[in-house]
């Protein structure tokens, strides 16, 4: 195929740096949005009476019937050296003289720009959509366990005693956070390099505000050089999933570790595990694990347009050729794994009875004893520094804290009554952490309708 910048060049590229310069293979995905931005481009150079309206209407017929064949698979992209190249040869291919028009007041520097922005623009949507069913589906089993008492955890050493709603809301809010990051990505994103050119503006008379309403981004590029060699952007969105895979991440460890015989707070439906090749005891939590995995590769993708950027004179370089393999696999690896993350929940049954009795062990209600001297006008340290030797003498004696009796509390401080066990009694335990952001059931249906409001106004 006749390069379409050939007029300059005396011979042919050599076919091995030809195959090496072509991102045909992976940006021919951008085809739709490639499309799309054509035809917004038409449209205004006929309104800008750049080109004719009947040459215009050409073009905008001969790259709706491409869409058409290529979405039918009954026109097949290939030979040319990217997307771009591949969709204006094969309108020239179509509607002739006309289709050369297309390029008027355009380069594919800024083509390239506005078409990867308006694919990170709707893949943001696809993302913030999954996280939003994510949060729904934690809030719902949640409010199934506003009873369900555990074992909190710092270091993961025995800390003390909270709900299971609590602990799912927690994740609740770091994938309200990741939509947040998104929404603030996808408002730096919604501008339009369109009209930049190739990094100068256009002697041509356009109005870019007219393919900026046809495309709907929210204001134009303010300086053209900032508009074809800006990938903030990119990075920016490689940084939110990256943000995400941590929060799947973390929960996956959790669930990882929870469906272990050294935990047996869960059980995983055997439609997300897997077995061994020799031992036939075995149930492996692998898509936890595989979710878990791929945190690794979204990070490398993050580091890899950093380093790409991090050197680049402007305003374009070929080098940026390299931001779209890196976007395309971070979003489709959390695409991933946030629809297989939200199934596998379903599939999680909790015991409700072992969780519980996670939080009668590990002296979980120790921070209750010092405060219940407190109250009583013990210092703080004073408190702790008693609430720790009983803690001691506890261990020694292989006796909880509710098992002491009360001449054995008593030969710590007698400031202590009978009214020291219902004090330290789990459930009141709980109950009693009912600050805004506390584990009480009231402070937790609080949290979970706040949650709720947030997610009715995104």
């Amino acid at each position: 195929m006749t390069k379409l910048w050939s007029g300059r060049f005396t011979g042919d590229t050599d076919k091995l740096a030809e195959e090496f310069n072509s991102s045909l293979s992976f940006d021919k995905k951008l085809y739709p949005f490639d499309i799309l931005q054509s035809i917004a481009h038409c449209k205004m150079l006929s309104e800008c009476k750049i080109i004719e309206k009947a040459d215009a209407d050409k073009i905008i017929q001969g790259l709706n019937s491409i869409k058409t064949d290529i979405d039918n698979n009954k026109l097949k992209i290939e030979n040319a050296e990217d997307i771009h190249m591949f969709i204006e040869a094969e309108l020239i291919k179509r509607i002739g003289e006309s289709g050369k028009k297309l390029h008027t007041a355009r380069s594919r520097n800024d083509q390239v720009a506005t078409v990867f922005r308006l694919y990170i623009l709707d893949s943001i949507k696809n993302i913030n959509g999954l996280l939003k069913n994510l949060i729904n589906k934690l809030i719902e089993i949640a409010k199934n366990n506003l009873d369900t008492i555990m074992c909190g955890y710092t270091h993961l050493q025995k800390a003390q005693p909270v709900l299971l709603s609590h602990h799912l809301t927690a994740y609740c809010n770091m994938f309200y956070r990741d939509i947040l990051r998104l929404n603030d990505c996808y408002s730096r994103t919604n501008e339009m390099p369109l009209g930049a050119c190739a990094l100068a503006g256009t002697t041509y008379k356009i109005d870019q505000t007219i393919t900026q309403k046809e495309l709907g981004f929210l204001a134009v590029c303010q300086n053209s050089m900032d508009a074809v060699s800006d990938r903030d952007f990119a990075a920016e969105f490689l940084f939110c999933c990256s943000l995400i895979s941590t929060h799947l991440s973390r929960f996956c460890e959790e669930i990882i570790l929870w469906s272990t015989d050294e935990f047996k707070y869960i059980k995983i439906s055997d439609k997300f595990a897997t077995g061994s090749s020799i031992m036939p005891n075995k149930k492996n939590p692998d898509i936890a694990e595989l979710i878990r995995g791929k945190t690794g590769r979204v990070y490398g993708n993050l580091f890899n347009i950093l380093t790409v950027l991090k050197g680049l004179p402007l305003s374009y370089n070929k080098d940026m050729q390299e931001d779209k393999e890196a976007v395309f696999d971070s979003e489709t690896t959390i695409i991933n794994c946030l629809t297989v993350f939200i199934k596998m929940l379903d599939g999680i049954t909790f015991d409700k009875e072992k969780l519980k009795a996670s939080a009668n062990f590990g002296y979980v209600n120790a921070t209750d004893i010092a405060d219940y001297l407190v109250k009583r006008n013990i210092p703080f340290r004073t408190a702790h520094e008693i609430t720790g030797k009983l803690v001691l003498y506890a261990e020694q004696k292989g006796k909880k804290l509710l098992d002491l009796s009360l001449l054995e509390f008593k030969k710590f401080s007698e400031i202590f009554d009978n009214d020291i066990y219902a004090a330290i009694d789990i459930v009141n335990v709980i109950k009693g952490r009912s600050n805004l952001s506390g584990t009480a059931k009231s402070s937790v249906n609080k949290s979970i309708e706040h949650l709720e409001q947030k997610l009715k106004s995104l």
